[in-house]
Order: structure tokens, then sequence, then C-alpha cells
């Protein structure tokens, strides 16, 4: 039986935005396939969720240990961060609480494989180091510079830009030399892992995709579902999932609102701001809490993600297609994914393509329908998160031989 502690960022239950979701799959995925587990989390202030409200049975299964930390940013802490040689990005991720909760564990138990999700936990790597020689993977949900790359040339503020350059540029040199630190990275992209090969990382690669379980993606059928709809569900406290919905509503929606007059459109996400609340009227929907999303998927039509800055895979395009709904998606929203545009989901990256999409898309029964079966058979085919993770622990077990 493998030894594995899975260390994250964020506390994983209830799985309500995409990098929870997949620590969450992931640990399911782990205990599905026999692994000792134990998770620890970062449990901060901006996502808190209360110890007590996670299932017992997770809980047990995982042997499920979180650590409060505020890692709010500051225009005080941004201002004085710009005075070390760290990035502010990272650095908020390192406190003395955790250490010690990490310390605890790495002295106490014995583990074959220790799993950090996402590059931000690489800050605890001296501490690992020194207290464990169990193999050190690093998870990459994303490419962490690469997000900040692509949003960084969108920003018109000057001041603003070459603060983000200037902690982009650390960022960038601390994901290289953490994932130079460890013995794998395991991607979740191959966009990803072709990035890493790349920048000539001098770890393993390994890439395994995010994976659900179906049994959790099954639309409520007595839901009669709301006709010319489109929606957008996504953690809206990301910078790239406003910078979307930004780029729809500036550049998209005026002409296709005036296009077809029965048209609305949904936004709903965790940490709504304020400026989209305002937009609440007959033909725009904000909905700041999603209390049952297999309700939320069943009563809308097409799921829109027109994403222009990230990296990793859209855990939501993934939550789409196990839903088997009609999705519509930029080139990077869709990227990562392996689907097949015009056959799994569309794409379109310029506001007119996007308009003559949607258009199309929603007077077409047929194309919607057959968009949706596909994209259902599509997850399907690629997203079982037992199997997934199933092929993962055989590479663990391959390391580990070696």
């Amino acid at each position: 039986m493998i030894r594995v502690l899975q260390i994250s960022n964020k506390a994983p239950y209830p799985a309500n935005d995409g990098s929870s979701i997949a620590v969450y799959n992931m640990a399911l995925g782990l205990v599905e396939n026999k692994v000792q587990l134990t998770l620890l989390c970062i449990n901060t202030k901006k996502h808190f969720k209360p110890d007590n409200a996670v299932d017992s049975n997770f809980k047990k299964a995982t042997n499920y240990k979180s650590v409060f930390v505020n890692t709010d940013t500051s225009v005080v802490g941004a201002f004085l961060n710009l005075f070390s040689n760290q990035s502010y990005f990272v650095s908020r991720f390192h406190t003395k609480d955790f250490e010690l909760e990490l310390v605890q564990l790495l002295t106490s138990g014995e583990y074959d494989i220790i799993q950090l999700e996402g590059v931000f936990m690489a800050v605890y790597l001296p501490v690992i180091k020194k207290y464990c020689k169990a193999k050190v993977v690093i998870r990459t949900h994303n490419v962490e510079h690469k997000i900040w790359d692509r949003h960084i040339q969108s920003e018109k503020n000057l001041v603003k830009r070459c603060y983000l350059n200037i902690q982009n540029a650390r960022l960038k040199k601390f994901e290289l030399s953490s994932l130079n630190a460890v013995d794998v990275a395991v991607t979740i992209s191959p966009d990803d892992l072709t990035n890493f090969k790349n920048l000539k990382v001098a770890c393993k690669l390994f890439n395994s995709i995010t994976g659900v379980n179906f049994s959790n993606y099954q639309l409520n059928k007595s839901i009669t579902i709301q006709e010319n709809t489109l929606f957008y569900f996504a953690s809206m406290d990301w910078l790239p999932n406003q910078e979307a919905v930004d780029w729809f509503l500036k550049t998209c929606w005026p002409i296709l609102s005036s296009k077809n007059e029965s048209i609305k459109l949904v936004i709903a996400g965790r940490n709504m701001p304020g400026r989209y609340k305002q937009l609440n009227s007959e033909r725009i929907m904000v909905i700041e809490n999603v209390l049952n999303p297999v309700d939320f998927y069943s009563s809308y039509q097409v799921l829109i993600v027109p994403l222009l800055s990230g990296s990793g895979v859209r855990i939501k395009i993934i939550e789409g297609m196990s839903y088997g709904k009609p999705i519509i998606s930029t080139s990077v929203g869709a990227e990562g994914i392996g689907a097949v545009e015009g056959e799994h989901l569309m794409i379109a990256d310029s506001p007119e393509d996007f308009v003559r999409t949607i258009i199309e898309v929603l007077n077409d029964p047929v194309k919607l329908n057959q968009l949706s079966s596909n994209a259902l058979n599509f997850a399907k085919k690629n997203f079982n998160n037992q199997l997934i993770v199933a092929d993962l622990l055989k590479y663990y077990q391959k390391l580990l031989n070696e």
C-alpha cells in the first residue's frame, strides 16, 4: 500500500471551485485506489471552510487536517515585499503554524510520496527535505507564471503592470527552481507538460488530468431547462475569470442582446465582486452562491467559457461536459481538454465569432443536442477519476521501484 501525504493551499471540502475540485477528486481517487492517505491543507481566511462542516467519512478516509492561515493580500504587504527577493504571490503561503503541523506529520508518520497541490506549497520544500526521504511531487494545476504573462498583457495601468512584472519574474524563478528540486511534476494538461519540457525543468514529468465521479453529475430531470440561456460559472475572485466576464460583457453581450432580445445571461460564482451584482436585471442574472450545482446546471442551456488568460485545464469545462452541457469557449478556455472543436464543444476567439457561434447553436436544436451528447460521451471516456488516479499510482509505483 502506497502512503501519500497530500498537501494543499486550500481546504478542498466542499469542492466548490476549480482548484478545490481538483484536490478533492484527487483525494477521493487516492482513497478509492487503496492509498493510505493523509491530507494536510491550509484553510485560508479568503476561502475558509470550517472543519466541523467537512464530511465525516471524507475526514476519516483522508486523515484530514487543516491549519488556518490568512493569505489575504494588502497594500502594505505588497509594498514591503518589493524589498525582498520573494514573490508576493508565493510568500503569503508560508507560516510558522503550518510548518509546525507539517513537521509533526513528517516526524510522526512514514510516507512514500509527498504530493504538493500546486507550486505555492513548494515554500515548504526545505522542511520536507529536512525531515523526510519520500519522493516529492508537485502537482502543477497551472503553469503559474504563464497565467500572469497573459494577464499582464491586458493590464492598462502602468504602475500595476510594472509591479506585476516584478512579481511574475520572481514567481517564474521560484516555479522553475521548485520543479528542479522535486522528483516529479504531475501536470493536469498536456499543454502544461509541453511548456515545462520547453523550459527544460530537471524533474520527471507525468500528465494526469483531473477526473470526476460521474455519479455526482446527473442532471435533475424534474427541472425544465430555461430556453435561450447562457451561463458562466467560476470563482469570481480569480482575475482571469473577471477578465473573461468583462470581455464578454463589453465586446459580445451588446451585440448578442441586440440580435436576440429573448436571450438571457447568468453569471455565477463565489466571491462575486460588487460591480457584477449591480448588473442584475431582467436579462442578466447574477448568482453569488450556487447552493445546488446539479440544479444549477440543470436550469440553463449553454455554458460559455470566454477566458483570455489561464493555464492548466478549466475544471468547469470538465464538469460541464460531465453534465452533458453544450459549451462555447475561447481557445484558451479549451486548452488541455483534448476535445475536438465542432464535435465536443465550440471554440470562438473574436467577439464576432463568439456571438455568431452562440446564435447558431441556440437556433439549431439538433446541434445543441449533438454537442450535449458528444460532450457527455467524451467526458465518460476521458474523465473517469478512479481510472485516472489508478494510472498515476502505477507511475508512482515505478518511481518508488527505481
